[in-house]
């Protein structure tokens, strides 16, 4: 009984794949062709997409470099088109009687989401956290010009250095002045100016006679 069984299943399924491959050869051929874009922007061309008929033994076709294609196919096969980065897109050619058949497949962009992945360099957290805290931090720019405006260096360099030509200029030119206001008139004699003998020691008591001030202190006057 149950050989007799799988006699008969046997030929149903020869004779349901023989009506099939019947009913393909009888499907007149069309000749599809076409070219294919990006979805978001009908100027970017896809190049090389699979395209594969699911209807005829899976037989594989490609599109070239400019995304264009056109090969032989029978009316009502399912073609998918199949590319990296792109969502699939099934296409079924319709049945009409024409002998060609034009189209302009649109593939969608695929966004793939992959998970967060962190690499550190520490086994653990707390060789992490131990190499954090025993880390030294290198100086800004701003704590480097601290550095060298310190004052006092600042200071040591200052009286240690010569003249230069601006500061001698400036004394100069407050020299021919005093003496173009004093020109018609006498000049005081600033030792018998008792106002100008308690200026000039403040002036020698507050460090202005340093360097920095010298040259813009002037001899003390009854004006």
């Amino acid at each position: 009984m149950k050989r007799l069984a799988g006699i008969l299943f046997f030929l149903l399924f020869t004779g349901f794949a023989a009506w099939a491959q019947e009913q393909q050869k009888e499907q007149p051929l069309v000749q599809f062709t076409g070219v294919i874009h990006n979805a978001d922007s009908n100027k970017v061309i896809v190049p090389y997409v699979n395209i594969t008929n699911l209807s005829f033994h899976n037989q594989l076709n490609m599109s070239n470099y400019q995304g264009y294609f056109s090969f032989v196919v029978h009316e009502l096969d399912t073609l998918k088109f199949t590319s990296v980065g792109y969502l699939p897109q099934t296409i079924v050619i319709p049945a009409g009687g024409k002998k060609s058949f034009v189209l302009e497949v649109q593939l969608k962009p695929q966004t793939i989401n992959l998970p967060v992945v962190r690499v550190f360099p520490w086994a653990t957290t707390d060789e992490f956290r131990k190499d954090f805290i025993t880390m030294k931090i290198a100086d800004d720019d701003l704590e480097i010009a601290k550095k060298n405006l310190y004052k006092a260096i600042y200071g040591i360099d200052l009286n240690s250095l010569p003249r230069d030509a601006q500061e001698i200029q400036m004394a100069s030119y407050q020299d021919m002045h005093m003496r173009l206001m004093n020109e018609h008139s006498l000049t005081p004699n600033p030792l018998l100016n008792p106002i100008a003998w308690g200026t000039l020691i403040k002036q020698i008591s507050d460090g202005d006679f340093s360097r920095g001030l010298s040259h813009t202190t002037t001899a003390p006057s009854n004006n």
